[in-house]
């Protein structure tokens, strides 16, 4: 769960944002990246989360990570990692995006896509429902 950020992270910093592309970083950061991947679908091919039946902490921290690498919703790779052959990370990440908390998460502080998708400020519950940006910006 702690190394995801730093191998997913790594993997993200110089395959597409490092200002030079160097092969042996983008090769070690990759190889890592799909091992702990490799390890992932293993554990999800036996259980619904990561620590088992239950949604937890893990989940939520490698989520943003691998989950959305495997969606391709990172760095444009899922197919240079090869992310269709994670099909249990690709069934944990759907069902992760079923969830309502997360789909309400998802929106706050978005600024970019569908503006019933944005809610720039979260200050109370019920701004889900009232200060979507297609609720506060007039119809062009």
């Amino acid at each position: 769960m702690g190394s995801a950020p730093y191998v997913g992270g790594g993997f993200g910093h110089f395959y597409a944002y490092a200002p030079e592309k160097f092969q042996y970083p983008i090769d070690r950061f990759t190889m890592g990246t799909k091992h702990q991947l490799d390890v992932l679908d293993r554990r999800l091919a036996e259980s619904t989360y990561v620590a088992g039946k239950d949604y937890t902490i893990a989940d939520i921290a490698i989520f943003p990570c691998y989950g959305r690498l495997v969606k391709d919703w990172l760095y444009d790779a899922a197919e240079f990692i090869d992310a269709a052959s994670y099909t249990n990370v690709l069934r944990w990440a759907d069902a992760i995006l079923e969830r309502p908390a997360v789909q309400r998460g998802r929106i706050v502080n978005r600024t970019s896509g569908n503006p019933a998708s944005q809610l720039h400020e979260r200050h109370d519950a019920s701004d889900f429902e009232t200060k979507t940006q297609d609720k506060l910006e007039p119809a062009k």
